[in-house]
């Protein structure tokens, strides 16, 4: 129950957070600006690839065979990318987001990690506290808000849009359906879950005008036991196409199980559950934490937000498993992502209505959008709206 009512609260900060405004900080003296940069000009220096330390805390560990597999991936890119040797990555694994996370940071800190990533939500007080510590280590820290109004120059976030690949996950979900209702297991009530699973059903929805979605929490980021009872739950709720933000392969095993379908994230799901699976959204990792280290090892800045989507490739598809796809899926797929990256095409676009789990009510007017990771890297949509029924 304390877990339960951590994560409430701390999604109820980010939310406010967001909301009371995503833009720019407010304008710093022109002088002050200038000094700090000329000094940070001055003062920065690289460092050589062959002696640079990296370190990494995870949630879980690859065996998930999702989030942590697949930010492992990433890892594994930039090294490949930058020649960098396994003996300069420091990984903690399976770091809860308590006090076990400002461990692991320190540690990683006196091991002589240059930089430092911070992969999971929960971590990003601990890393804001840390990195306020040592100002000569680089912090960067996936899916928080944090870093703009930190006042740290070693603090960074960053994310990339992955509400576009959901949104085209969800048309293959949406002509997929007999039941036309789809059921999502979902981590947490924040922006980042709630964004992604609104994005998949509008997806769906734009393919088919009848589908609705039950959505419900399993209140981790990782546990297959509990992603399992959930995808089962909603199955029993006669949901035929089950979806996910949570780590593991347990909705795909357990739809394939149950002879229904399932939509994957961060991995290709189709080796664990072929008959089930039929395409997974994933992000590209390694496109910022090549980025972030290639910054250190030639002595420029990191930027202090990062985003990017569908038209840089940090976030993709995997490939649609055809053998039991609904005919005509990829042309859909191909069709839309197109006008996506064109500007063509907005995923929550309106006429589009909505309310938080706090009972705060949106509306976006027809031909308006709502403007999701343009102004920072952390998704702040967190409206239900109608079509998707959140089970208690």
């Amino acid at each position: 129950m304390k877990k339960k009512v951590l994560a409430l609260l701390m999604s109820t900060a980010m939310i406010v957070s967001l909301l009371a405004g995503c833009g720019a900080p407010a304008a710093a003296d022109p002088k002050e600006t200038e000094d700090e940069g000329t000094k940070k000009e001055e003062t920065v220096e690289g460092i050589p690839a062959d002696e640079i330390k990296i370190g990494f805390v995870h949630v879980s560990d690859a065996s998930d065979m999702g989030y942590t597999y697949n930010h492992d991936l990433g890892t594994k890119e930039m090294q490949k990318a930058l020649n960098i040797s396994d003996d300069q990555i420091v990984n903690k694994f399976n770091v809860p987001e308590g006090a076990e996370c400002d461990t692991a940071l320190r540690e990683l800190v006196d091991a002589g990690c240059n930089i430092i990533f911070a992969t999971s939500f929960g971590f990003e007080d601990y890393v804001k506290e840390v990195a306020a510590e040592y100002p000569e280590v680089q912090f960067c820290h996936a899916t928080g808000y944090q870093a703009v109004d930190s006042g740290l120059d070693n603090m960074h976030n960053y994310f990339a849009s992955i509400y576009e690949a959901r949104y085209l996950a969800g048309i293959a979900a949406g002509m997929k359906t007999e039941s036309n209702k789809l059921g999502y297991v979902a981590a947490f009530p924040f922006a980042e879950v709630i964004s992604g699973y609104t994005a998949f059903y509008l997806g769906a929805k734009s393919v088919n005008p009848d589908v609705t979605m039950d959505i419900m929490y399993t209140n981790s980021w990782n546990d297959p036991t509990v992603e399992s009872q959930v995808a089962k739950a909603l199955i029993e709720r006669g949901c035929d196409v089950v979806s996910q933000h949570s780590d593991s392969t347990a909705p795909a095993t357990t739809a394939e199980d149950n002879g229904v379908w399932q939509v994957g994230y961060n991995n290709d799901m189709i080796e664990a559950a072929p008959k089930a699976s039929l395409i997974s959204a994933r992000i590209d990792w390694g496109i910022y934490v090549t980025e972030a280290v290639k910054a250190m090892i030639d002595g420029t800045e990191i930027p202090v937000d990062w985003c990017k989507g569908l038209a840089d490739e940090a976030v993709y598809l995997s490939p649609l498993n055809a053998d039991i796809a609904a005919d005509g899926t990829q042309e859909a797929i191909d069709e839309a992502k197109e006008k996506l990256i064109s500007g063509d095409l907005h995923v929550f676009a309106g006429p589009l209505n909505g309310k938080s789990p706090e009972g705060e009510a949106i509306e976006v007017a027809e031909g308006e959008y709502y403007h999701e990771q343009e102004e920072a890297s952390a998704p702040s949509w967190c409206y239900i709206v109608e079509g998707c029924n959140v089970v208690e």
